[in-house]
């Protein structure tokens, strides 16, 4: 079993559980059914800001423990203070170690827009996503059917969330069709072996949907890289590891920024 179907099929035990201790008639009676979501898509376009997408991230499945003593609040906002466009907050526990209450933390110290970084796997953490703040969610086209991808975009929308399809070949892509995505976010990373190639956004630049957001995903650690990506049409760079891997990920973020200001 390779790293992705193992936590496919553990997430799928967590949701059943989470779904018995926190019925959906609960999570909405959260306040943020109240409140309208922050765009992404609006940020993303703003002339003011690079598009970083800052990912709070203890730990990963390939390098094991990253930073696991943070202050989720203080590096919230020390991300958005470096100039970042909006931020992922990892909402899994056994693999990444995060918590929804991580992504509660952020919502309550910052407006801007949050993806919920998750592995999808019921339209149940669709309504979890909107109950603790999130702005927007992830499907990731290896792990959902084209049945999958309609529904759990369709679900998000009516909830008022944005949604990024998070792909890694032009096959994947497909799954745009029919369904109600906002972004495309090309992985570098393979979820199957963990192995990284950093040219797999450029290469499937040009057959993302032009109506579609394009967001680059992992391994991006040089600003030059960033230039490239802009060039060739992508508006956000998630980045998570680049930055937390330090003692203060906000501060590798400000420098990353500045320099990406720099080259462009």
């Amino acid at each position: 079993m390779d790293i992705l179907q193992e936590i496919l099929s553990y997430k799928k035990t967590e949701v059943e559980r989470n779904r018995a201790l926190f019925p959906v008639k609960l999570l909405e009676q959260s306040m943020y059914f109240k409140t309208p979501c922050v765009s992404l898509r609006s940020y993303l376009n703003r002339p003011d800001l690079v598009g970083v997408i800052a990912e709070i991230k203890r730990k990963s499945p390939s390098r094991g423990a990253l930073n696991p003593y943070i202050s989720v609040d203080q590096l919230s906002v020390g991300y958005m203070q470096a100039g970042a466009s909006a931020l992922s907050v990892l909402t899994d526990v056994k693999y990444f170690g995060g918590t929804g209450e991580d992504l509660k933390t952020v919502r309550r110290f910052n407006f801007c827009p949050i993806l919920r970084k998750d592995f999808i796997v019921d339209e149940y953490q669709i309504v979890e996503a909107k109950s603790l703040g999130a702005d927007v969610v992830l499907l990731i086209a290896a792990a959902l059917s084209h049945q999958q991808v309609r529904l759990f975009s369709g679900v998000a929308r009516a909830l008022g969330l944005e949604v990024m399809l998070e792909v890694r070949s032009a096959a994947e892509l497909d799954m745009c069709a029919n369904a109600e995505i906002d972004f495309v976010g090309v992985n570098h990373r393979n979820l199957a072996d963990l192995t990284i190639d950093t040219d797999r956004a450029l290469q499937l630049a040009d057959k993302i949907p032009p109506h579609l957001v394009k967001i680059a995903e992992s391994g991006i650690s040089d600003p030059a890289r960033v230039r490239q990506l802009k060039e060739a049409g992508f508006k956000g760079f998630l980045i998570g590891e680049h930055f937390m891997q330090h003692e203060k990920p906000e501060l590798a973020c400000k420098r990353f920024i500045q320099n990406v200001i720099g080259a462009v």
